[in-house]
Parts: C-alpha cells; structure tokens; sequence
C-alpha cells in the first residue's frame, strides 16, 4: 500500500517574506484588565494647557502649562526715600543761641574799647579804654557774629496743614510736620510742601465711551500728600504727574455718554479711581476719589449726535402717537359693533378703520399730541 505524503509549504517554493509594520511596538494587555471597573475620575483644576502628540509613535499626549501673562506694573521709586520726621529743636534753643551771639559781639567791641559811650551807659558797663581791633577781638568778633546768624537764621514757624522737605548738598535729611516756633538747621534747604486734604478739578480731557464715541470729560480728584520725601524728590512735579495719570486711566476706561440711561457712571468712576490710586501710589500721593463730573460729546461729534438724538425722539413719539391712534380706532369699531349701531362685512370694517385711522392721525397732528 503506497502513500502519498502531501506536499510542504517548501516543496512549493521559496517562502514569503513575512510582512511587518514598520515602527509599531506593540504589546501584550492582559485580558481581565480591559473590563476592570474604573473609579470615577477625580477633577483636578489645572491651567490652560496645550496638548500635543507625535502620531505613529505610541508616544502620550504631553501637557505644556501656559506661562501666565506678566501683570503691568507701576514703576518703584526708591525704595530707600520714604518720609521720616527730621531733627529740629524748639525755637527758644534758637532765640537763646542768637541772644548769645550778640551778647557775645557787645562784650567783644567794650573789650576793643570800639563800644559808643550810649551803650556803656544802657549796658552799665565800667569804662574801658579798650585793647584796640587786633587778630583775637576779630576772631571774637566771627564767632560771636556766627552764633547769632546761625541761631536767628534757623528759626521757622510751622503751620498746620503744611510740612517742610529738608535738603542738605542734595540729601533727603527727614521731614517736618511740627507746629509752631522751632529751629530748623539754616544749611539746609527747605521745601514747602501741603499735606492737606485737596480736590483738582480738571479741564476737559479726551475719552470715550463703550462705543467708542468720542467725549470731553471733566474730572473731579480728591486725593492728598501722604508721603512727603516721595511726592517733593522722587518726581520732578507730582501735581503734573496726577494730572497726566488720570489723563492716562480715562483713555483705558469707557465713561457713560450724556444721556445714554444706562446707570454706569459709578462704575466709571470706580474703575477710573482704582487706576489712579496704583498709579499714584508710588509717588507717595493718596488718591481717595476720581469722578466725572460733566460728560459732553466731543466738537467733531456733538452735532450728529444732537441728530440722531432727534430722530431717536421723533421715531419714539411717532412710534406712542400710532400706539394711541391705534388703541382709539380698536375701542370705536368696537364698540360701534357690540352695541348693533351697524352691521358691518370684512370690506366695510376695513373701510372704516381706515378713515376713522386717518381721521384720528390727522386730528393729532394739528393738535401737536
């Protein structure tokens, strides 16, 4: 008995080339893990984000965190210039340091005999022939004539409401806010300064509203000098730069335009305020309010909106005048028909409702209502 054995795969031929995907790894995932229960996924708050993911490569999408924008900042003035009190002493240190000094020259023109005959007798001095001009009665003479100056030269009066910026050979040297007679260093140079509550009313600055309309407001600040060293050396005029901050904050901020009804005036001036006081901060000025006062549209504008107000008015009246006219001719046919007055088909009711509509517009008219 012959058998016949099959032929093999190699008796065929050449085998194939087993064909493979290129750059794929694949693996093995055990079968109980595909129908596990997932726990609920838990939120994490996380900030915008962008993802990204190679295909082909298996690779998992990569989370790149967003940089958070910078905050625009207020430029710092020098940390180091902040207001601290200066040294002064009461003004009787300084009456009695000059009371010295002339004392001192009196005593110093007897003991040079150069002392008039009047004053001796005022003075109760013994006469005295004197010791002439020489080196020591002037040298006498300086300090005695130094001490005066430098007694009567430091004496101020300080008021309240103002303060004193003192300065010596460009030095912030403290501040003072005393009242009264005191003695202040006459070397150093002062710098009024008022630290009283004040208001600025300004002349009509450029804005615009919501819509981008052009405006002139006027713009009431209430603010005051809080740091003294700051407002007088760390800018050259801190009036000039309040006023050019809230010049600043009304080209970012949208003011309510005249007339317009919708109520956000004091949302304005809220955010106008906000913007000022971080703006003045730095220079040592407390701004406690900054208010529109008067909102006008701007010259190149003012007459088309004056139109348009206009119109908006005469469509508005047009548009009640109808209204009425409307509700009258309603209420006559009516009432024309429920009382049986007349019997009337479509094309009659028609008819009347125009003249009656007609009548009525015209009686309107002439009555100016």
């Amino acid at each position: 008995m012959s058998t016949t054995t099959s032929p093999t795969p190699e008796s065929e031929g050449p085998s194939r080339t087993a064909r493979l995907i290129q750059n794929e790894i694949t693996t093995e995932i055990p079968v109980h893990l595909l129908f596990r229960d997932e726990p609920e996924p838990v939120s994490v708050p996380l900030k915008p984000a962008v993802v990204s993911r190679r295909q082909g490569t298996g690779e998992q999408p990569r989370l790149r965190r967003l940089a958070p924008a910078p905050a625009r900042t207020v430029p710092e003035v020098d940390p180091d210039l902040v207001e601290r009190p200066a040294r002064v002493l009461p003004g009787s240190a300084g009456v009695l340091a000059g009371a010295c000094g002339l004392a001192g020259c009196a005593v110093t023109s007897w003991w040079a005999g150069t002392l008039p005959p009047l004053a001796l007798e005022a003075l109760r001095l013994p006469s005295y022939a004197g010791a002439g001009l020489g080196p020591a009665q002037w040298a006498a003479y300086a300090g005695a004539g130094a001490l005066g100056l430098f007694g009567f030269g430091g004496l101020a009066r300080g008021r309240t409401g103002r303060a004193w910026v003192l300065d010596l050979f460009g030095r912030y040297r403290g501040t003072v806010r005393r009242t009264g007679l005191m003695w202040v260093n006459p070397m150093q140079l002062r710098r009024r300064v008022d630290v009283r509550l004040r208001h600025w009313r300004s002349e009509p600055m450029p804005a615009a509203d919501a819509s981008g309309v052009a405006l002139r407001v006027v713009v009431l600040a209430v603010w005051r000098v809080r740091d003294t060293a700051r407002a007088m050396l760390g800018v050259e005029d801190h009036e000039a730069y309040l006023r050019e901050c809230v010049e600043a904050a009304l080209a970012r901020v949208p003011v309510e335009a005249p007339g317009s009804g919708h109520g956000r005036a004091d949302a304005s001036g809220e955010a106008l305020t906000r913007l000022v006081v971080a703006e003045a901060a730095p220079i040592g000025v407390e701004v406690f309010s900054v208010q529109p006062v008067r909102v006008e549209y701007a010259p190149e504008v003012a007459a088309a909106m004056h139109r348009r107000r206009i119109a908006a008015l005469d469509a508005q009246h047009r548009a009640s005048m109808l209204t009425s006219v409307v509700d009258s001719v309603e209420d006559t046919v009516t009432r024309l028909t429920m009382r049986g007055l007349v019997e009337l088909d479509d094309y009659e009711r028609k008819a009347l409702v125009k003249d009656l509509t007609v009548a009525f517009c015209a009686g309107r008219g002439e009555s100016g209502t």
